[in-house]
């Protein structure tokens, strides 16, 4: 398949921002969960919830694939 036929399945500031943020947040939160440290482990959950609320905010903002925001990178 070549680019001109590829319809960009997340290659967009705002699925790799909401891929980078949740899994950032699933990060602290896992780590908190085997210290114990609660209150840690609900901060990184609330990021992971935000990280996955940002992927359809951004897109709505234009930053999604083929929104006017988004400009794709020149395959050569």
């Amino acid at each position: 398949m070549s680019m001109q036929q590829e319809p960009g399945h997340g290659h967009s500031p705002a699925a790799w921002t909401a891929v980078i943020v949740s899994i950032a947040g699933l990060s602290v939160a896992t780590m908190a969960l085997f210290l114990e440290l609660m209150v840690v482990f609900y901060i990184g959950l609330a990021v992971f919830v935000g990280g996955l609320l940002m992927g359809p905010l951004l897109a709505a903002m234009g930053y999604g694939v083929h929104g006017p925001k988004w400009q794709p990178k020149d395959p050569h």
